[in-house]
């Protein structure tokens, strides 16, 4: 312990003294005083003062050593604080015990917040990995494709980059959740007119993978965030294409329900209550092998932090259906 420390707890021992010496000083005072007025012998008096003094020097002395050691002791612990909080000095008082305990709590806090923050650290980093193991298939596929000696499928290459670049408004829509602003700007639309953005967005894929689209417009408007809103009819269209081989795809708005169906796989039964969840990919994400469960967890974000109740139904090889309950969105009258 350095020698300033030793002098702050010095002078922090005499401020403690500071009253019992008063007294003392105070008392010998009045004592000589009366010895005087009766004209007593003052030898007794000041016997009485030195025995009394030097005891109280004496515990003085002791109590320095103490406080001396406790100090050292306190410096000690201050410096390995984030681990040994837990492992302070017993309290000799109500007021240490106080803090004592103030200290527990935010220590078992701060344990809390470092083990949620190291959790969401590793999915996070579990889920960019699975990202980038993702977006490189169609990006080795333009390679192979551009690499080739023929003339390169200017239609298939313009499938992998629009996966790339939906891979890659995933990303953002992540971090956007992650952030501390969402910078929601919720305003009325036409419903149709977001139907219809998401659907020119993905006619491409309509067509190559020859899957018939069923929708036939509404006059709702909707009082939403643009950008969030599309961002969930997106992840819900593009899942539909990407579990859909043969059949259609129907987008519906009736009492103020939109309907996404399709004639895919399905979602098996044990699967149906996870899959919002965050990097859950369930029996067809594994065997699909290009599922890093990421887009119906954004979908599901995006829809709590707009307020929109998901509903899923699914049976396994007939196909799936996601809901969304916008009546309380609804402006004005829908189909």
């Amino acid at each position: 312990m350095t020698s300033e420390r030793k002098k702050a707890v010095f002078l922090d021992c005499l401020r403690q003294f500071r009253t019992a010496a008063a007294l003392f000083f105070l008392n010998s005072a009045l004592l000589f005083v009366i010895f005087r007025l009766y004209g007593a012998r003052l030898e007794p008096f000041w016997y009485a003062f030195a025995v009394t003094f030097f005891c109280m020097t004496f515990f003085f002395a002791v109590r320095l050593v103490r406080e001396w050691k406790k100090a050292g002791e306190r410096y000690r612990k201050r410096l390995n604080v984030l681990t040994e909080w837990n492992d302070l000095p017993a309290p000799e008082s109500l007021t240490e015990a106080d803090y004592a305990d103030m200290l527990a709590v935010l220590g078992e806090k701060r344990e809390e917040l470092s083990a949620g923050i190291a959790a969401e650290r590793k999915k996070t980093e579990d889920f960019y990995t699975a990202w980038v193991h993702q977006v490189k298939t169609p990006i080795a596929v333009m390679k192979l494709a551009l690499g080739g000696d023929g003339e390169p499928d200017r239609h298939a290459l313009q499938e992998e980059l629009l996966r790339v670049e939906r891979y890659t408004d995933m990303v953002l829509a992540y971090q956007r959740l992650g952030s501390s602003s969402n910078d929601l700007l919720v305003e009325e639309y036409a419903l149709d007119e977001l139907i219809r953005e998401v659907i020119r967005k993905y006619a491409s894929q309509f067509i190559y993978k020859k899957l018939k689209l069923e929708y036939e417009g509404c006059t709702a408007r909707i009082v939403t965030d643009r950008k969030w809103f599309v961002c969930i009819l997106e992840q819900l269209i593009s899942n539909a294409l990407k579990y859909t081989s043969s059949g259609s795809i129907a987008v519906t708005v009736r009492e103020g329900v939109l309907s996404v169906a399709d004639t895919g796989i399905g979602i098996a039964p044990e699967d149906l209550p996870r899959i919002f969840e965050k990097g859950y990919t369930g029996v067809n994400g594994r065997l699909n092998e290009r599922s890093s469960g990421l887009g119906l967890y954004l979908c599901g974000e995006a829809a709590r932090l707009l307020n929109i109740p998901i509903r899923t139904e699914s049976e396994p090889g007939r196909g799936s259906r996601f809901s969304l309950d916008l009546r309380d969105k609804i402006s004005s009258a829908a189909d």
